[in-house]
């Protein structure tokens, strides 16, 4: 097939890789502008955007995906369909009727569940089990598209949102292609969604990682999982930002917010009579470190407050 390509994270590197691996001709790829980041402000180019270089594939980076001149220099293209994955716009109507196969996307859950920007995370954060991926033609709505594949992939016990993400990507890459295949075969029968089913992945905010100390330590753990590494999860000690990165579910008792050295290991007292045993922390300002460092340094006190 002729493609476009629009994604802009890592996430979406493996699909691009694959589609350019198995004879699909990639006319453009559109990504998102290069932005500052780190302390000096440095302009740095998207994950696709390195990708695409590096396959030899011509890079577009328009501010705004709407624009009449974007929207006529992808009606020239004349391509079989698109392909987004994680691209960072919305795809007004004017593209989305351009090509026969329409627009298709790889979405990081089984949809109808967990539509919106981040389904790994929260997923992870709402315990479940089992996640996947979803190719579905895009429409004008927010992952309300018609379905197409899916494929299933289950959830480890403790794998965080930033170790899943790269299967899922893989997974979603393999998916692609085999979505591609049928649609050009004419064996694709779409599936509508059912929105009584939907649920809702809002991106993440900063707050979002603020640790709920009344909840019970199983629904902490999930929470730890899916918020990395962004934005983490962290609670406040003598007044500092402190992060939780690895902890689990014990059986050990801990007051509600509290925080117990028994000299063997950390505890975080939880909602509903659990604990949370800490195993790799960071102190605001400072490395993460693993627990019985941390605790050699800060001299803790018995049953220091949590949240404060």
């Amino acid at each position: 097939m002729n493609l476009v390509f629009l994604g802009t994270p890592e996430f979406a590197v493996p699909s691009l890789g694959a589609l350019a691996s198995h004879g699909h001709t990639v006319l453009a790829v559109y990504t998102q502008p290069d932005r500052a980041k780190g302390r000096g402000g440095k302009p740095t180019m998207p994950p696709v955007k390195a990708a695409a270089i590096r396959l030899g594939l011509p890079v577009r980076q328009p501010e705004r995906i709407r624009r009449p001149e974007v929207v006529a220099e992808l009606a020239g293209l004349h391509v079989d369909a698109m392909v987004v994955v994680g691209y960072g716009q919305i795809i007004p109507r004017s593209i989305l009727d351009l090509p026969p196969h329409g627009i298709i996307n790889v979405h990081a859950s089984l949809l109808p569940k967990y539509r919106g920007a981040a389904p790994v995370q929260w997923a992870i954060a709402n315990g479940e089990t089992v996640t996947g991926v979803t190719a579905m033609r895009i429409d004008e709505g927010l992952d309300t598209g018609a379905m197409l594949l899916k494929a299933e992939m289950p959830i480890g016990e403790s794998e965080t949102a930033a170790e899943l993400s790269p299967r899922l990507a893989v997974l979603g890459a393999d998916l692609l292609i085999e979505t591609l295949r049928r649609l050009e075969s004419g064996t694709l029968i779409p599936e509508p969604q059912d929105p009584a089913q939907a649920t809702y992945a809002p991106i993440l905010k900063k707050e979002d990682g603020l640790i709920d100390w009344s909840l019970p330590a199983g629904r902490i753990f999930n929470r730890i999982r899916g918020f990395q590494p962004w934005p983490g999860a962290y609670t406040f000690f003598r007044g500092q930002r402190f992060h939780i990165w690895k902890g689990r579910p014990s059986t050990e008792p801990a007051p509600p917010a509290r925080l117990v050295w028994t000299g063997r290991c950390l505890l975080a007292g939880c909602g509903a009579g659990t604990s949370l045993e800490l195993k790799e922390v960071q102190l605001e300002g400072r490395k993460r470190m693993p627990v019985p460092a941390f605790a050699n340094g800060h001299h803790l006190s018995e049953n220091e407050l949590l949240g404060s």
